[in-house]
């Protein structure tokens, strides 16, 4: 399948790889969302959270699925307010608390988007898909001063079975990792997952009536690899 990449660098730089590769972080456990290192929710370039095969209705989230979670009953009316006390002799003013610490800007991910990485149903590079990587991942992993992470992670369309597709999903993720690797890139900071068919491109419709050649090419934006980058 054709995959696209995306690239997270700064202390959270993206980049994605449309049709061709993709970098995302894996959930512990029966989470319902990908969960990082830090215990944050891992959002794709889009800033969509990124679901897990656990992921149902009931366990969303505000933070992700704010339109799936139940309202709060709304608060009470105020009781009617008695008349005032007699006001008290002024007490002394404490001393002003000390201003807060002004806190850290969080950064904004950046996305670049590449195509044809791979064909349909495969998981090997196509001609050229080389060049792609090394001038949108590599290129920007060396304007990353500390690298703490790479995570990497595969997706897939949805035409075949969930478990070829988790298989090929994963399969994708393990080539551009290994592709890294061999750029000189440390294997220990490298991190794979797949999430075969379960996660696709908001807004890509593809009718199950098109011709089967038109439909994959339809489908091509879901098929892709992701890269976050975490470091300074």
């Amino acid at each position: 399948m054709v995959n696209t990449s995306k690239v997270l660098c700064g202390t959270l730089l993206a980049l994605s790889i449309g049709s061709g590769a993709t970098i995302a972080q894996a959930a512990a456990g029966d989470s319902a969302y990908a969960i990082d290192s830090r215990g944050a929710v891992v959002r794709s370039g889009t800033n969509l959270c990124w679901r897990t095969g656990y992921w149902t209705p009931a366990m969303a989230i505000a933070e992700c699925d704010p339109d799936l979670v139940k309202k709060p009953a709304a608060a009470p009316a105020p009781a009617r307010p008695s008349a005032p006390a007699p006001a008290a002799a002024p007490a002394r003013a404490p001393a002003p608390a000390p201003a807060p610490a002004a806190a850290a800007a969080k950064p904004k991910p950046v996305t670049i988007a590449t195509k044809n990485l791979f064909d349909f149903d495969k998981a090997t590079l196509k001609p050229g898909a080389k060049e792609t990587l090394d001038r949108e991942i590599l290129g920007k992993l060396s304007s990353v001063k500390a690298i703490s992470a790479i995570i990497v992670s595969g997706h897939a369309d949805r035409l075949g079975s969930a478990i070829y597709n988790q298989k090929l999903s994963e399969r994708r993720a393990e080539v551009v990792k290994a592709y890294l690797v061999s750029k000189g890139v440390n294997a220990g900071l490298i991190e794979t997952y797949g999430f075969g068919k379960t996660q696709a491109v908001p807004g890509v419709k593809c009718s199950d009536k098109l011709p089967r050649k038109q439909l994959i090419a339809c489908l091509e934006p879901h098929r892709r690899v992701e890269v976050l980058v975490k470091g300074k």
